[in-house]
């Protein structure tokens, strides 16, 4: 059997599934978490496997806001502790952003295994760690009510990548902003946030590092326009079109 080139999607797939088995195996990831790749590993095949024009579009606009909050927040999980500490931090320190370990299946073990994992790629401030710091988001009944008041609570915008449906319609009733990264355009978060970055996270993190550096440079004025022109529904049900297109196109194939 040929090996499959680096490059190529397949491959990096595979790479996804080894970082979270060793994410697991380091105490990271639930084993829910790895169901959840299952899933979004399928809605990822249905979109191509690549970043395509509506996740930029999105990206954009969540570059845009980001920039304009006046207190941002990432939320990490143990999902993105293991696929992408590196980058999250990278970008919490482009925008300017704080960074909170919240969790759906939560124990002290795991979220110390998160803490361990995000200082030792750079961060300095963890949120999320202080039972005297904490505050209750209303309408959840996992622990991810448990949310920083210096953090989550407080924020005025919240990048919550792999998240919750739940969890994501509480944000926006307590006035939050929510950005979310979610392969699957159907789902409850990608309906209920503001903006959706139907996309691989591993893939879009970076391309939203690179547009947050690149519409720093802007002004207030434009970033505005950029998300006045953003209609997340039409970018969502433009998503479902790619998906039916690309099972059409591959259904001819077979």
């Amino acid at each position: 059997m040929p090996l499959i080139p680096k490059s190529h999607p397949r491959a990096k797939s595979l790479l996804i599934r080894e970082k979270l088995v060793n994410g697991f195996d380091k105490g990271l990831v639930a084993k829910e978490g790895l169901l959840a790749q299952g899933r979004g590993e399928a809605f990822d095949y249905l979109l191509g496997e690549k970043t395509g024009r509506t996740a930029s579009k999105a990206i954009k606009a969540a570059a845009a806001q980001l920039l304009l909050a006046e207190r941002p927040v990432i939320s990490v999980n143990g999902n993105i502790a293991a696929l992408c500490p590196k980058q999250i931090i990278k970008l919490s320190k482009q925008i300017k952003a704080k960074l909170e370990v919240n969790l759906f299946y939560t124990n002290e073990k795991r979220k110390q295994a998160i803490i361990k994992t995000l200082k030792k790629y750079g961060a300095n401030e963890i949120l999320g760690t202080k039972k005297a710091s904490s505050k209750k988001l209303p309408g959840i009944d996992s622990a991810r009510r448990i949310v920083d008041k210096d953090g989550i609570f407080a924020a005025d915008v919240v990048v919550v990548p792999l998240e919750d449906g739940d969890r994501t319609m509480s944000l926006k009733k307590a006035g939050k902003i929510v950005i979310t990264f979610d392969l699957n355009p159907l789902s409850r978060t990608s309906q209920t946030a503001n903006i959706t970055i139907v996309d691989n996270v591993t893939r879009s993190v970076d391309l939203l590092i690179n547009q947050s550096k690149e519409l720093s440079k802007k002004n207030e004025k434009t970033l505005l326009k950029i998300i006045e022109e953003f209609d997340n529904k039409k970018n969502l049900a433009e998503n479902i079109i790619q998906i039916r297109n690309n099972l059409t196109r591959k259904a001819k194939i077979a």
